[in-house]
């Protein structure tokens, strides 16, 4: 089961423990920026390793060395799910991300749609979210990404949640290792 509110909590606490190791004072306006660019570009690094839209393209997604292509698609995918969690504590908005197992069924039985659509339009509410500081643009964003990973992409539940334990300890790691 997804336990937004522990991912989120882990998110937290590692970037705080980044802040304090790496000495980062951040005027809020520059963290948000950073974090919203940060959040565009691992949504980006995520479209980029399925290749959804490379319509020229026979055999879609990338994978990296010793993993398959459903496995990097998954880091990518919770890679951008740190930010989202990143932008909901800078902006105080983390009663956004926790989700019911009932909201989260209905998302997981929605019907798969376009991608690209889907895509450009997380962006939209994303830019609406942060330049005129709209709170439901940001959920909607939000629930279209989870929409993506558990119909799209057909993640359960649990890859996700193991996924991003398991990366969110990766970065731990690095950053005991001054990375």
């Amino acid at each position: 089961m997804l336990d937004l509110t522990k991912l989120l909590q882990q998110s937290i606490r590692l970037d705080q423990d980044i802040t304090t190791r790496q000495q980062i004072h951040w005027q809020q306006p520059e963290r948000l920026q950073n974090a919203m660019v940060s959040l565009d570009v691992e949504l980006a690094e995520m479209a980029n390793t399925s290749e959804w839209f490379k319509v020229w393209k026979i055999h879609k997604g990338k994978a990296d060395a010793g993993k398959t292509k459903r496995e990097t698609l998954l880091n990518e995918y919770v890679d951008a799910m740190d930010f989202f969690f990143l932008v909901s504590a800078i902006q105080q908005w983390t009663h956004l991300i926790p989700l019911t197992p009932v909201q989260l069924t209905d998302l997981s039985e929605k019907k798969p749609t376009d991608l690209n659509k889907q895509y450009l339009a997380i962006k939209h509410l994303l830019y609406n979210a942060y330049f005129d500081h709209q709170q439901e643009a940001y959920r909607h964003a939000w629930h279209v990404f989870l929409k993506i990973g558990l119909v799209d992409f057909g993640f359960s539940q649990d890859e996700i949640q193991n996924a991003f334990t398991a990366k969110n300890q990766v970065n731990e790691t690095r950053q005991e290792n001054n990375y």
